[in-house]
C-alpha cells in the first residue's frame, strides 16, 4: 500500500488500545501492537517524509509529580505501557539509522464520539444506559487528564508535515487532570438514578495526573478547547442516539 499510494505521511494508530486486555493477552498484544509497528516502519523507511505514532500517557507509569512533561522519566507498569515505550524507542532508532522523521504523540484518557474501545468514559455511559452499576476501582479521587477526541485530532493535524514537529515527542491532552468523581457527577446529571460500586484499586493501573502541553503550545500553537463539562455531555448525547438506533 505504501508503494502504491506513495504517501508523504503515515499516521500509525493500529494497536491493542486497552491496558487490561494487554496484560491478559500479552502475546496477542505484542503481535498487534509491536509487529504492526515493525511492518509500518519497514514499509516506510526511505520512502515517506514523516511517521506520526500514537503512544500513551501510560509510558510514564506512576506520576512522580502532579504534572509531567515530555522530559519526565518513563517507568511504565504492565504490558501496555511497556510496549508503547518500547515502540517509541524503536521509532527513534529508525530515525537514527534511516533518517525517518517521526512525531510521537502521547494522549491521555480519551473520550468522545466513536470512542468504543472500553475506556472509562465509555464504560460509565454504557452501564448507565443498561441500568448496570458503575464500578469504580478505587475511591474516585484518582485523577486523569481527560482529553476529548477533537483536541487530539487537532493536535495530530498540527503535526502533519510541520517541520517543528519532526523528531519530537508531544503530550497532546487537555492539559489539566480531573478526578474520576467529577466525570461521574456529569454522568449523574444525565442519568440521575445510577448506582455506584467501589472496588479495590488495580495495582497495575498507574497513578496519573496532568500532562503538560506547554511544548505543544509553543512549537505547534496547540490549544485545547474541550473541558470535561463541554466534551463529556456531547459524548453522552452521541451515545444515547447510537443506543436508541440499536435498540
Amino acid at each position: 500500500l505504501v508503494d502504491k499510494i506513495k504517501p508523504h505521511v503515515v499516521i500509525h494508530l493500529a494497536a491493542v488500545s486497552h491496558a487490561d486486555r494487554s496484560n491478559k493477552t500479552p502475546f496477542s498484544t505484542f503481535d498487534h501492537s509491536f509487529r504492526t509497528l515493525e511492518n509500518v516502519l519497514d514499509a516506510s523507511k526511505n520512502k515517506i517524509e514523516q511517521i506520526i505514532f500514537l503512544s500513551s500517557s501510560m509510558v510514564f507509569g506512576n506520576f512522580k509529580t502532579k504534572s509531567v512533561d515530555e522530559n519526565s522519566i518513563c517507568e511504565p507498569i504492565g504490558i501496555y505501557g511497556a510496549l508503547k515505550y518500547a515502540a517509541e524507542k524503536i521509532i527513534i532508532a529508525y530515525n537514527q539509522v534511516f533518517n525517518l522523521n517521526y512525531t510521537i504523540i502521547r494522549p491521555s484518557a480519551l473520550y468522545g464520539e466513536r470512542c468504543v474501545s472500553r475506556r472509562v468514559g465509555q464504560i460509565f455511559i454504557e452501564n448507565a444506559l443498561n441500568n448496570k452499576k458503575i464500578i469504580i476501582n478505587g475511591d474516585g479521587k484518582d485523577k486523569l487528564d481527560f482529553t476529548y477526541i477533537e483536541d487530539l485530532t487537532d493536535g495530530i493535524t498540527k503535526c502533519i508535515l510541520n517541520k517543528k514537529s519532526y523528531n519530537q515527542v508531544f503530550n497532546i491532552t487537555f492539559g489539566n487532570s480531573r478526578k474520576i468523581s467529577e466525570m461521574l457527577k456529569i454522568l449523574k446529571d444525565h442519568f440521575p438514578s445510577i448506582k455506584i460500586q467501589f472496588k479495590k484499586r488495580d495495582k497495575l493501573m498507574p497513578k496519573r495526573g496532568t500532562l503538560s502541553t506547554q511544548k505543544a503550545k509553543k512549537l505547534l500553537k496547540y490549544k485545547s478547547n474541550w473541558p470535561l463539562e463541554k466534551g463529556y455531555p456531547k459524548y453522552i448525547e452521541w451515545y444515547k442516539k447510537i443506543y436508541k438506533k440499536l435498540n
